[in-house]
């Protein structure tokens, strides 16, 4: 009896059934075992009878079956937000809601959903609730507010559409029949409060004097006929700052462009689409945490590079400075300022100052290469993905335990991905798997793996909300203020620095590879690649030209030196173009 039960037990408890076709809709389905135990006939609930229990307990399972849809067309993919099956996997609704721009406009969802309301009532007459009407009316239109209350609060960037948002004024007016005073219908006017306030403050901005609004990026950045690219600048430098401080301010820039990140903007098939003619205002939240990695690699650069008159133990200092940084946002769970630093360090002008390298005491030396390691392309990236999945399941601390402006643990929460992770990911997944199969069937299976992964940048931007980090302006107006080099200029200052050599034997050696990730994101992007007898590393950066201005990878010389590292860890090689930021984003 125990032998047949420990057989039982070891059973999935989900076993895929097969497929069912519906109407149109093609669903997958499977069988879920439920154990439950029950005693023997006559058995009571006496305590004389608890040493036999397990010799005379049987085991019960209850099967129940689970059904997702995988292909449909667009009407009964909307009806199916509402159907109310119970055999419904529990994640189509938020999976829909999620990557529906992908393949259809939110108007056009809107106009299957909404049922029809009665014509407005003449002037001076208030609009009637939603009563009268029969059963499974009711019914649907209960299930019809359940779903715009979870897409209003969950994606309201969605009914963004500016001057009038259309979209959203329907479903306030639909509310404001069907749910007169619900949660919804406040959620609904709120939410179109909140953007016409919006609206008037970057109207107001634009008012404001060019003088108001300070130096820009492009009048720091140093002239052509600058010496050797580099000026001196008043203040502080951002160096001159503690390790904890510089880390924690990059820590705090990241969690809060990650935090705005719209996960639906990561989607392959939207940030496919960014380097396409008039496309420049597609998916801005991530293009912020692009421009945020180009400033920290930048940063990198022009404080390694920006004083050619530095000997080499004084530039072994601002190695080691950066490297103990790069250790701190490791501790501090940063995964994007960590990586921003160590592709600048491993950058060609960088690397190839092999007696800046040499004169690098040996802990920091093995700090570096053991924080090299984590962004290991290898296997995909495997190594950097199973510590973010580990740094997940740990437990920061309770926010009732931390002091308001203070980081006192040294596990904070978190932690702060690389998104180019998950760009890579979502990329790649949406080349790989077609919008439509056989018979106009939009494919949902495709959806629901997207979801999948935008489910998880989600769960990570919830936990980045705890961290507690306090700005320090001082370190920030440095971090703004550090001088940026062109691609040209660094190379050239590197050359002066140290000119050209055989062999570079002192630089930390990373062997190179040319990852899986490489080759296939090559295609993925959707841009021409280079000629047949180029190597995939010389393929172009698709992301070059989202940060003009910023501090770009090195171009290669014709015969690198041995032990040198590529100028770019991404998915997609180094940039070989003028004026293109140093990116590891695809």
């Amino acid at each position: 009896m125990e032998r047949t039960a420990g057989k039982e037990l070891a059973l999935a408890p989900l076993q895929d059934w097969g497929e069912e076709t519906e109407d149109g809709a093609v669903y997958s389905v499977s069988l879920r075992r439920q154990r439950s135990q029950r005693s023997s006939p006559g058995e009571g609930p006496g305590g004389s009878q608890a040493a036999t229990l397990a010799a005379d307990t049987f085991l019960h399972y209850r099967t129940s079956k689970v059904r997702a849809l995988r292909a449909a067309r667009l009407e009964r993919l909307v009806g199916e937000l509402v159907s109310g099956d119970p055999e419904q996997d529990p994640s189509f609704v938020p999976a829909f809601l999620a990557t529906h721009r992908a393949f259809v406009p939110t108007a056009r969802v809107l106009g299957f959903l909404l049922p029809p309301m009665p014509p407005p009532p003449p002037p001076g007459v208030a609009i009637r609730k939603a009563e009268g009407l029969d059963v499974s009316f009711n019914k649907n239109l209960r299930a019809v507010v359940s779903v715009l209350g979870s897409w209003l609060r969950d994606h309201p960037q969605d009914f963004r559409d500016p001057p009038a948002h259309p979209d959203l004024s329907s479903v306030r007016n639909f509310l404001g029949w069907a749910a007169p005073g619900g949660a919804e219908a406040q959620e609904a006017e709120k939410l179109l409060e909140d953007f016409l306030e919006e609206a008037e403050q970057e109207q107001e901005e634009e008012q404001l004097p060019a003088s108001w609004a300070g130096p820009s990026r492009a009048a720091q950045s140093p002239g052509p006929d600058s010496p050797e690219g580099c000026v001196e600048e008043e203040g502080p430098e951002l160096l001159d700052f503690s390790v904890d401080e510089v880390a924690e301010q990059l820590t705090l820039l990241d969690v809060e462009l990650f935090s705005r990140v719209r996960p639906c903007e990561c989607l392959g098939s939207v940030w496919s689409q960014r380097d396409r003619p008039g496309a420049a205002g597609v998916s801005p939240t991530v293009r912020a945490t692009v421009a945020q990695f180009n400033t920290v690699t930048g940063c990198v650069l022009g404080s390694v590079l920006g004083a050619p008159g530095l000997t080499a133990p004084q530039r072994a200092q601002r190695l080691e400075k950066w490297i103990r940084i790069a250790q701190r946002c490791r501790e501090l769970r940063n995964f994007s300022s960590l990586r921003a630093i160590l592709s600048a360090l491993q950058s060609n002008p960088i690397y190839r100052l092999k007696r800046s390298w040499g004169a690098v005491s040996r802990e920091p030396l093995s700090t570096f290469r053991k924080l090299s390691q984590i962004f290991s392309d290898e296997n995909n990236h495997l190594s950097s993905r199973e510590i973010l999945s580990q740094e997940e399941a740990t437990e920061g601390p309770h926010e009732e335990d931390t002091p308001p402006g203070s980081l006192p643990s040294k596990l904070p929460p978190g932690p702060v991905p690389y998104l180019g992770t998950f760009l890579t990911d979502l990329v790649m997944l949406d080349t790989a798997l077609p919008d439509m199969l056989e018979g106009e069937l939009i494919n949902f299976e495709k959806r629901r793996k997207e979801w999948e992964i935008l489910a998880r940048i989600q769960q990570l931007q919830k936990r980045c909300h705890s961290y507690r980090l306090s700005p320090h302006p001082p370190v920030l107006a440095a971090l703004r203020a550090q001088r940026q080099l062109s691609e040209e200029q660094s190379y050239r200052v590197s050359r002066v620095i140290e000119p050209p050599a055989a062999s570079c034997p002192s630089s930390p050696r990373i062997r190179r590879r040319i990852s899986l990730t490489k080759r296939l994101s090559a295609k993925l992007s959707r841009e021409k690649s280079s000629s047949p007898g180029e190597s995939p590393g010389d393929l172009p950066s698709p992301t070059s030209s989202l940060s003009p201005g910023s501090p770009p990878s090195s171009p290669r010389t014709k015969d690198p030196p041995p032990g040198s590292p590529p100028a770019s860890l991404g998915p997609q090689g180094p940039s070989t173009k003028t004026g293109q930021a140093l990116q590891v984003y695809i």
